[in-house]
C-alpha cells in the first residue's frame, strides 16, 4: 500500500529531503545571523557531472541544514563537515565521486563534485552587505577564500576568489485577481519559493489563502508602492477589460521582466488597441504574454498557474 500523499505541504519524517527544496538559502543564513549564531557556509566550488551546478549552496547550523549540493548522496557527510567547520573554524575542501578520499559515498550520476565549507560569524561584514543587497534588490556576488569575504556589486567583485556565488534578487510575483485563477498562480509562485504579492482591489477581509501577501487597496495606489523591476513578473488575471488595462499600462511602461494577462484570444485585437490608445508604444505591447502561460492544454486553475510559472521561468532566458 502506499502513503496518501501529503496535501498540507512538505512535512515529512527525517529520511526525506525537504530541506533541499529550498534552493535560495539566504533567509535562513540571515536568521541565524539575527539570532547572533555562526552557520558553516557550503559551496560547490567545482562540478563534472552532478544535478546541481557551481554556486549551490547549503547553510548549516549546530542543529539544522537547508539547501541541497546533490541528490541526496552526500548532504549528510558534508552537514557533518559543516558542524566541524563551525567548531574549528577551518576552511574545508572535500571532493566526491572521481579522485574523492570518501570511498564509502558514492556519486550514483558520476563524476566529481568538490565542496569548499567556510565557517560565517554572526556578524560577518560579507553577510551584512549581503543582507542590503538583497533588502535592496540588487545583483551581488560573494567572493571567499575562506576566511576571508566580500560582498561587493557584480562589476567590482574578484573573478577569481575560490568560493564564489552570484545572488541575483529574489524572484517576485505580483498577481493582480482573486479568481481561483489568480489564487492558484500566487499559490504556485510560493510553492516555488518567490516572493509573491496578491493585489485584489476591494477582495475579501479575511485572510488569503497560501499565507499571500494580499493588498486590497486600489489599484493605482499599490502599484505604485511597487517597484517593477526585471526580477518582477507580473500576471493579471481580473478578467475585466478596463482593470486589465489599468494594470498592464504601468506594467509594460515599466522594467517588469514579465507581463501576461489572463484572456481569450478573441479579445486581443481589442486589447492592443486599446493599448496603443493609451499611448504605449508597438515595443511595450509586444512584451505581453497574452493568453498568460506556455501553450499546453491547462484548464484548471492549477494547471494554468503550472504554465504561467514555467513561462516567467523561461522568459528569464529572453
Amino acid at each position: 500500500m502506499t502513503d496518501e500523499p501529503d496535501r498540507e505541504g512538505p512535512v515529512a519524517g527525517p529520511g526525506w529531503l525537504v530541506s533541499g527544496l529550498e534552493d535560495d538559502i539566504r533567509p535562513h543564513m540571515f536568521a541565524a545571523a539575527d539570532r547572533g549564531e555562526p552557520f558553516a557556509l557550503a559551496t560547490i566550488v567545482a562540478a563534472d557531472g552532478g544535478p546541481r551546478p557551481v554556486g549551490a549552496q547549503m547553510a548549516v547550523t549546530e542543529t539544522q541544514a537547508w539547501g541541497f549540493l546533490s541528490g541526496g548522496c552526500i548532504e549528510d557527510d558534508v552537514a557533518l563537515n559543516a558542524r566541524e567547520t563551525i567548531a574549528d573554524g577551518k576552511l574545508r575542501r572535500l571532493i566526491y565521486g572521481e579522485g574523492s578520499p570518501f570511498v564509502d559515498i558514492r556519486l550514483p550520476c558520476g563524476g566529481r563534485i568538490e565542496v569548499a565549507i567556510e565557517r560565517v560569524e554572526a556578524g560577518d561584514v560579507a553577510l551584512a552587505e549581503l543582507k542590503r543587497f538583497t533588502r535592496e534588490r540588487r545583483p551581488a556576488v560573494w567572493a571567499s577564500d575562506g576566511t576571508k569575504r566580500s560582498c561587493q556589486p557584480v562589476d567590482d567583485a574578484p573573478a577569481d576568489a575560490p568560493i564564489r556565488k552570484h545572488y541575483d534578487p529574489v524572484q517576485r510575483l505580483v498577481v493582480i485577481g482573486s479568481d481561483p485563477f489568480a489564487l492558484a498562480i500566487g499559490g504556485m509562485g510560493r510553492t516555488v519559493g518567490w516572493e509573491v504579492r496578491l493585489l485584489s482591489p476591494f477582495g475579501p477581509s479575511d485572510h488569503a489563502p497560501f499565507d499571500l501577501a494580499c493588498d486590497r487597496r486600489a489599484l493605482d495606489e499599490a502599484l505604485d508602492d511597487i517597484d517593477l523591476d526585471r526580477w518582477t513578473a507580473v500576471a493579471v488575471a481580473t478578467h475585466d477589460l478596463d482593470l486589465d488595462e489599468r494594470a498592464l499600462i504601468p506594467a509594460l511602461q515599466s522594467d517588469a521582466g514579465y507581463v501576461g494577462v489572463l484572456g481569450s484570444r478573441r479579445k486581443l485585437a481589442e486589447r492592443f488597441q486599446r493599448l496603443a490608445a493609451a499611448g504605449l508604444t508597438q515595443a511595450q505591447i509586444d512584451r505581453l504574454r497574452a493568453p498568460i502561460g506556455l501553450a499546453i492544454p491547462a484548464r484548471s486553475p492549477w494547471e494554468v498557474a503550472i504554465s504561467v510559472v514555467a513561462e516567467v521561468i523561461a522568459s528569464r532566458g529572453d
